[in-house]
């Protein structure tokens, strides 16, 4: 092949790739195609790109979003060979933690503006906190008020037919909010995308409120009453250059339709305005493109966006990653809000003290099948750790 009319040779190229690899205990084949893999192997690989330019200062812009505990253990072993080489490292998380833990100074962005800059062995998670909300937040997540009821959805011997997900059953109650957990690869996502007909399923039956239903795509999902909010917002989630109304009410189209030709503008700015205020979206307008607000204000459309189409059961994927404290502790309070009105919401987060602080119950997967099954009351971040691992 050539690049800029200069030939390269391949072969040389997939030599430096693997050693580049071997160095940093990167396990991806060079000759992989980038979307086939998972996202924290392309995490990975994008690391492992910034360390071949033999940078002298590298930004690590939320690194961890989408690996697990094994996976974060691993990329803080390579910063640290990093910064024994003498390279500069630029570490920009929401986890405190893990801040905390990697950093030598801490410097603590609100709005746009710096607040402050200090070592990090001087500080604390609530001072850390405390500096980014502009205000004492006492707990990072809000008093669980929710009560399961009945039983509304039964998921029996759930698999996929081009995933290894296999023989999932579970069910979800009226006012609950199940939680999966397992390392990535799992099958967690396979779960969410299979029971909203995003991914071909390969067998299960799906009962809702006692009677089965196929949800073989979507759109036959969201008349059945679900809706997915998927783990990748800005990639699947979002339309980037369209703005606040139009990211709000792409779901609910039909409800708008006059004569079945035209759109209500003045029903879909009511909706829009709903979702703002509902959401506590904060913005300055409804024409303002999406990808111009922050993470959290982007979830919170998107989480509108599926409330318009008055769903019974919500799927979601990762419902806070990248967003900063004060936004996470403001999706959780949506979270049981909506399981107070009696939603069932189904929850896959890589983040245990998230699961345990949010949900009921907590489904465990390893391996594309289910390991177990925790009530979050009475477990632990080991236990859930233990049956993810069963069988990998």
């Amino acid at each position: 092949p050539t690049v800029g009319g200069i030939m390269v040779s391949e072969g040389i190229m997939r030599k430096k790739t693997k050693e580049i690899f071997s160095d940093l205990e990167v396990e991806v084949d060079p000759s992989a195609i980038m979307r086939t893999l998972p996202v924290s192997k392309r995490q990975m690989v994008e690391i492992a790109k910034a360390v071949s330019y033999h940078s002298k200062i590298i930004v690590f812009d939320e690194p961890t979003s989408s690996l697990t505990e094994t996976e974060v253990e691993h990329l803080f072993r390579i910063i640290n060979m990093l910064r024994d080489q003498g390279c500069g490292i630029i570490y920009i998380s929401h986890k405190m933690e893990e801040i905390l833990r990697i950093s030598d100074d801490v410097t603590i962005m609100r709005d746009g503006t710096w607040v402050a800059t200090r070592p990090a062995k001087e500080l604390t998670m609530d001072e850390i906190i405390k500096l980014m909300v502009g205000r004492e937040l006492t707990n990072r997540f809000p008093p669980k008020t929710n009560e399961p009821g009945e039983t509304i959805l039964e998921v029996e011997h759930l698999s996929g037919k081009y995933t290894r997900l296999r023989d999932a059953s579970f069910q979800l109650r009226k006012g609950e909010i199940l939680g999966i957990a397992g390392l990535d690869g799992s099958g967690r996502t396979e779960v969410l995308e299979n029971l909203f007909g995003a991914m071909t399923k390969g067998g299960g039956v799906i009962k809702l409120h006692g009677k089965t239903i196929q949800n073989r795509t979507p759109k036959e999902s969201i008349k059945n009453g679900f809706a997915l909010l998927t783990e990748e917002r800005r990639a699947t989630g979002i339309f980037g250059i369209r703005d606040i109304r139009e990211n709000t009410v792409i779901s609910n189209l039909n409800s708008y339709l006059m004569g079945g030709i035209c759109l209500s503008d003045k029903k879909m700015k009511e909706d829009t305005d709903w979702a703002i205020q509902a959401m506590h979206i904060k913005t300055t307008g409804q024409s303002t493109q999406i990808r111009a607000l922050s993470g959290g204000n982007q979830q919170k459309v998107i989480i509108g966006r599926w409330l318009l189409t008055k769903p019974e059961v919500l799927l979601l994927d990762e419902p806070t990653r990248g967003i900063d404290v004060g936004a996470k502790y403001e999706i959780y309070q949506l979270i049981i809000d909506l399981a107070n009105q009696g939603k069932g919401v189904v929850m896959v987060s890589s983040e245990m003290p998230e699961l345990l602080g949010v949900c009921d119950r907590i489904l465990v997967m390893s391996g594309g099948q289910v390991a177990g099954e925790v009530d979050a009351k009475n477990t632990s971040q080991e236990e859930i750790l233990t049956l993810a691992a069963k069988y990998v």
